[in-house]
């Protein structure tokens, strides 16, 4: 069973979440670490701003020739890297007081994968994270510490393969992001030669990113994702956690603002997941079911109509995805009281 986290540090959680948001949205030249630097180029002056950040290291940006216009916008960067920084504290502070609270905090070396990601703009292209690190930042978000806080370093990253809303030229580059990291990432190849792999590990570590798709027809074959600059493997059921998707904090020695499946939304399809593995795999069943009945135990006690409105879009799709859930319900502890028949009045008569 959760316990639910004291008023005062779910109000607290609430105010780190917020900020990040705001940070996210106000996104801006200051919150860019680095420097300016001049050159001579045909006798003439020219400014540039090199800063570390980025997908690739170092990287150099142009400002402008050296005018009183460039020498302003350097002195509005001064200002605004004041801001910017005076707002990192304050995360740092934040976070570092939500840790000490005994929150849920990801391991350090993911912690890092996942703060490089959300930098390269991952999250903000669409990128949803899921898997048990989801379900580790879905108890801060829902205010409970969970019974069966499991650990794991696999990372696991889904999206669409196009988002529905269009973001012009815009794009990112995964391996290039987890490269920067200099923490020795390599492309794990894939089954087959001809196919691009969909993942990436550190070798002789558990660390590893794993990036997933939905499937579509029963294809099993890598789906490029051209906006990332990588493929995914395609898994069945996977849109439905995708829609709906919200923000969250993962907490470490900082925060950082990514996006996870909607809790009931994760829960009922943790649940089928289960039903779905091989008999060689029953131990992940039997963690994916107990991580289902802890995140729908949680809402049921406090956020109810979640639960109702997720069954509601199981029950409008015509894939078979409410009968697997149902089927695996039957086999899942600690599910509160009368979900399960809940679960299977919704079934299609």
């Amino acid at each position: 069973m959760h316990t639910d986290l004291p008023g005062d540090i779910q109000t607290l959680y609430s105010d780190l979440l917020s900020l990040l948001r705001t940070k996210e949205l106000e996104r801006c030249f200051g919150q860019l670490s680095g420097g300016f630097a001049k050159k001579q180029v045909s006798g003439k002056t020219f400014w540039y701003f090199k800063t570390t950040e980025g997908l690739r290291g170092q990287k150099e940006f142009y400002v402008g020739p050296d005018t009183e216009q460039t020498r302003q916008v350097m002195a509005s960067y001064a200002q605004e890297r004041e801001g910017a920084e005076r707002e990192e504290a304050s995360i740092a502070r934040m976070a570092s007081m939500l840790r000490s609270s005994g929150v849920i905090v990801a391991d350090a070396p993911s912690a890092r994968v996942l703060k490089g990601l959300a930098a390269a703009g991952v999250f903000r292209l669409g990128g949803v994270l899921v898997g048990t690190h989801a379900y580790l930042a879905l108890g801060n978000l829902l205010g409970v510490r969970w019974s069966s806080e499991l650990r794991k370093q696999d990372i696991d990253l889904a999206a669409l393969r196009r988002l529905e809303v269009a973001v012009p030229q815009e794009g990112t580059d995964i391996p290039k992001a987890l490269e920067a990291l200099q923490m020795g990432f390599l492309p794990v190849p894939g089954f087959h030669p001809s196919n691009p792999g969909t993942a990436f590990k550190v070798r002789g570590q558990a660390l590893r990113v794993d990036l997933l798709t939905p499937a579509r027809n029963r294809q099993n074959a890598p789906v490029p994702i051209p906006r990332f600059a990588a493929a995914a493997a395609p898994l069945p059921f996977l849109d439905y956690i995708l829609e709906n998707a919200v923000e969250a904090a993962v907490l470490n020695a900082g925060a950082t603002l990514v996006r996870v499946p909607d809790p009931a939304r994760f829960a009922l399809h943790k649940l089928a997941v289960a039903g779905e593995r091989p008999v060689a795999d029953q131990a992940k069943a039997a963690k994916d079911r107990t991580q289902a009945s802890e995140v729908l135990g949680a809402l049921a006690a406090n956020r109810p109509g979640d639960i109702s409105l997720a069954l509601e879009a199981l029950r409008a799709r015509k894939d078979g995805l409410l009968r697997r859930v149902a089927r695996s319900a039957k086999k899942a502890e600690g599910l509160p009281q009368g979900l399960l028949r809940r679960i299977e009045g919704s079934l299609p008569h």
